[in-house]
């Protein structure tokens, strides 16, 4: 994979959508700093932080990331046309790579829905910042287990269990056992 210059790519978002970063800042509820720090490259945002620069720009991690995606307008689709997101997600995680995948079905912008397939190694972590934002997700363990926290609330999922909440809630999950857990979600809106 070649690298991606995630300050550029900031940068060139915020001025396309005619933001200073003082107003990117405040649309986004960051330290004004952080935008510069960001699109200068002296510091990667944690997947959270990127999450809320991102909602100021009203856009979502899959656009930021992948900005010439393919955009048929698909009904069906094997597990090999699924978009994966882990790769450029968690790329400043090395503690992650490899033991996380997130893979996107279709164009999630399009729908207005974000469906993942999502695949968590034994000590796979979301992290210790807990994320949020503005929707609505769900999902069913299909296979091991996971725990989720939401909020205050903790459970560790079992395969047929299922998870359902407003994500502006702070969540995590994590992969606390030694199997692999396998999850179908969705979120709406998108978010990734």
């Amino acid at each position: 994979m070649t690298d991606f210059d995630v300050g550029a790519r900031l940068r060139e978002l915020r001025i396309n959508k005619g933001f200073s970063q003082r107003q990117l800042a405040e649309a986004a509820a960051v330290p004004h700093g952080q935008i510069s720090m960001v699109e200068t490259n002296r510091s990667s945002p944690s997947v959270a932080t990127l999450r809320k620069i991102l909602g100021g720009l009203e856009i979502t991690m899959s656009e930021f990331f992948e900005p010439e995606a393919n955009q048929v307008n698909e009904i069906f689709f094997a597990p090999d046309q699924f978009k994966d997101l882990t790769s450029r997600i968690y790329s400043d995680r090395p503690e992650t790579r490899g033991r996380m995948a997130l893979k996107q079905v279709g164009n999630a912008r399009e729908h207005g829905l974000q469906i993942l397939h999502e695949t968590y190694e034994p000590g796979a972590d979301t992290g210790d910042d807990m994320i949020s934002h503005p929707a609505s997700e769900g999902g069913i363990v299909i296979a091991g287990e996971l725990e989720v926290t939401v909020g205050d609330s903790v459970r560790i999922l079992k395969t047929g269990d299922a998870y359902l909440f407003n994500s502006r809630e702070p969540h995590r999950f994590r992969n606390i056992s030694d199997r692999i857990a396998v999850v179908v979600s969705a979120c709406t809106p998108p978010y990734l």
